[in-house]
């Protein structure tokens, strides 16, 4: 399955002036036994929610918010997040994350997160969905401690269109750069980057969704990661109606990173599996329980 295809030069490719519609800065450490926010910033069109505890493990959630709704023209989004050592984070989105159309321009999130040593942060933004004429990019710097643990979800769905086709949208692009910082300095340990032109290609043939409309992702950085683990996620997928394959990062410093790309046409059916195997990873990792935002 190929995740990744040369974009043409054109507008696409130019960086048009854009501004800053939305800027989000938070900073998570351990007081009392519980994470809480030592730093917490915003601006434009981008906030948190009042932060809130799913069970006694200290862990705390916040939930991003877009009070427009949805992204548009050329939208620039900025989130910085700060996990320090020994803190917990849930960070996920009130809704999904809708971008509309983007003449002649994309739309665009840049987020820097930094994970000190020990620290754990779970990245659950609903679904994207991106419509007709829409243009979406998303570049994520990750810095993490050989300690630290990393776990990121996400689903990219296309949007209605009058003639209910699917891939009507000009341009989805999600560019992941993680690396390990330790005390001889920082490696590069994944440059995870998707990238969806339909205009460009036939993305809905062999070697790219495979006659699917939908694309789940789960990334996970941890020192427990190995070939068992990405085994047992391959399996877990093997029971849903999704087609699925798994990967591993070379190791750095002891810690390895899993990349799992799933295609479906449902987004039901993404959320239930990428669901499945955070879930093991919540249980055995800290004796959580699957996640259950009840968000509707």
């Amino acid at each position: 399955m190929r995740t990744a295809v040369t974009a043409s030069a054109g507008i696409r490719d130019r960086a048009p002036e854009r501004e800053v519609r939305g800027r989000l800065e938070l900073g998570v450490s351990v007081r009392g036994g519980r994470s809480v926010a030592s730093r917490q910033f915003h601006e434009g069109a981008l906030r948190v929610l009042r932060p809130h505890y799913l069970d006694q493990s200290g862990q705390v959630c916040y939930v991003m918010v877009n009070p427009g709704g949805a992204y548009l023209g050329a939208d620039l989004f900025l989130i910085d997040v700060d996990v320090e050592a020994g803190a917990a984070l849930l960070l996920t989105t009130q809704s999904a994350t809708k971008v509309y159309r983007t003449p002649g321009s994309f739309a665009e999130q840049r987020m820097n997160i930094r994970l000190g040593e020990g620290a754990r942060l779970e990245l659950v933004p609903d679904q994207l969905i991106a419509y007709r004429e829409a243009s979406y990019r998303q570049n994520s710097r990750i810095s993490l401690h050989p300690s630290s643990s990393l776990v990121m979800a996400e689903v990219i769905t296309p949007g209605w269109s009058p003639d209910g086709a699917s891939f009507k949208y000009e341009e989805v692009r999600l560019r992941n750069e993680i690396r390990v910082e330790d005390e001889y300095g920082a490696k590069l340990l994944a440059l995870d980057n998707l990238l969806i032109l339909p205009p460009v290609n036939d993305v809905t043939g062999m070697g790219f969704m495979e006659g699917f409309s939908h694309l789940g992702s789960l990334v996970v950085v941890d020192p427990r990661v190995d070939q068992a683990l990405a085994d047992e996620l391959a399996n877990i997928a093997r029971d849903s109606d999704a087609y699925t394959g798994v990967s591993l990062t070379m190791t750095i410093a002891g810690t390895c990173g899993l990349v799992l790309r799933s295609l479906s046409n449902s987004t039901e059916e993404l959320n239930k599996l990428l669901g499945a195997c955070t879930g093991v990873l919540r249980e055995r990792w800290y004796g959580q329980e699957p996640l259950n935002l009840r968000k509707y």
